[in-house]
């Protein structure tokens, strides 16, 4: 990639909740593992993992104290993004503000992104 990377990063909320779930885990190099597949009503959906491997091509961000690891493709998708936490009424978790989002589905759960957004574009 030869444009600047414009980093994922946390919220500190989220950054917060991340590190609680962490120090339950045994792994020292554990990190939270961003991927964006297809599927939904709108073509994309996030998936949020921890994860303790790191691929020869993801890329790696640090944001308030935590890692955030991603493969080039769902990094094409999402540059730029902000992860946050929410607490609501409607439950807690962590969401994704993604400003190559140009339509979300009803539910929240997929979306689609700017065409020059896409690999290849």
């Amino acid at each position: 990639m030869s444009e600047e990377l414009q980093p994922l990063t946390l919220d500190e909320r989220a950054a917060e909740e991340l590190a609680r779930v962490m120090s339950s885990r045994e792994a020292a190099e554990a990190m939270l593992r961003v991927r964006i597949v297809g599927g939904g009503c709108s073509g994309f959906q996030y998936q949020l993992g921890i994860d303790d491997k790191r691929g020869e091509d993801d890329l790696i961000f640090e944001s308030h104290g935590q890692r955030i690891v991603i493969d080039p493709v769902s990094y094409s998708l999402s540059k730029g993004s902000v992860i946050t936490y929410v607490d609501g009424l409607m439950g807690a978790g962590f969401s994704v503000d993604n400003p190559n989002v140009i339509a979300a589905c009803g539910c929240g759960s997929s979306f689609q992104v700017r065409e020059d957004a896409l690999p290849g574009s």
